[in-house]
């Protein structure tokens, strides 16, 4: 069954992939009316996350940010199917890095964990690895269906990105370091993890909850640099990158002190142009549940 619908999903991806921008930024539209108009694919929890982190803002606020964020998820998941047929000159003039130089001095040193969050465009932000020498990965979460699988990992590739799972990661640091190999890690650490599992809890947007602190526990025992990477909407299919340092060496830095850096670039990030964030993810779903000390 996975085999037979990729078969059959595949060559519509293309054909969408190659159509010219008019066409292409229209057929997104057409995804915006169904999802946003038709089906109302979580709707009442984009609304519910929107009324919570700005309690402050009018009814019609929300409705406008919420029409604008459909709009823009719908345009990122067409680029995402655009990356299929993207060339790296083309992906150069649609997603500028605005600071490369944070990368090529950092990567002369040590390894770099680049960390950013369901914000802008996060597919494109792989095209980095078209201006660095570094071995570049891109720490993912697999696909139930190994063919779509497959296929995703070969699409990053085309940009020189290798594709890691969570659990690959460590090793593959590890790996890189007793070789005396350099290599960029890029994270998105915004996802909300198991209370269970949870060995952090921090404000996030006015609200507290728990938040992943992998990267800065990587970061902090092998001593690697720490990169916040911040995505602008320039206009309909641009995007300008920026580079923020967080740290040059994990070691030196005190307990949380890179999760509470990222949080609060992210939640900056976030009021700057809240359309542009992820809001069908349930990020908030856990507040109220930290353990009593």
């Amino acid at each position: 069954m996975h085999l037979l619908i990729f078969i059959l999903v595949y060559p519509l991806l293309w054909i969408i992939s190659i159509l010219p921008h008019r066409i292409f930024y229209g057929v997104s539209s057409f995804f915006f009316f169904l999802t946003y108009h038709i089906v109302g694919y979580r709707k009442k929890v984009v609304t519910d996350n929107l009324k919570l982190v700005f309690p402050d803002k009018h009814e019609d606020e929300i409705k406008h940010i919420r029409i604008n964020f459909y709009k823009h998820m719908c345009d990122m998941f067409m680029e995402m199917v655009k990356t299929m047929s993207l060339s790296k000159d083309a992906v150069k003039k649609k997603y500028d890095v605005k600071n490369i130089e944070v990368l090529t001095t950092l990567e002369k040193e040590k390894s770099i964990l680049i960390i950013c969050s369901h914000y802008a465009n996060w597919e494109w932000n792989v095209s980095i690895n078209n201006y660095v020498t570094s071995k570049g990965y891109a720490v993912y979460q697999r696909i139930g269906n190994k063919y779509f699988d497959k296929w995703i990992r070969s699409v990053r590739a085309r940009w020189n990105t290798t594709l890691i799972s969570q659990q690959e990661t460590v090793k593959t640091v590890v790996r890189d370091k007793m070789n005396n190999i350099n290599g960029i890690f890029g994270i998105v650490s915004d996802q909300s993890p198991q209370v269970s599992r949870t060995q952090y809890w921090a404000p996030f947007m006015g609200i507290k909850v728990p938040v992943f602190n992998g990267v800065e526990t990587m970061a902090r025992k092998l001593d690697l640099a720490v990169v916040f990477l911040k995505v602008s909407k320039v206009r309909r299919g641009y995007y300008q990158a920026e580079l923020i340092p967080i740290t040059e060496s994990g070691k030196k830095t005190e307990k949380n002190e890179i999760t509470d850096a990222f949080l609060r670039l992210t939640e900056q990030q976030i009021r700057e142009k809240p359309e542009h964030y992820l809001w069908t993810h349930r990020r908030w779903k856990h507040r109220g549940k930290e353990p009593k000390e």
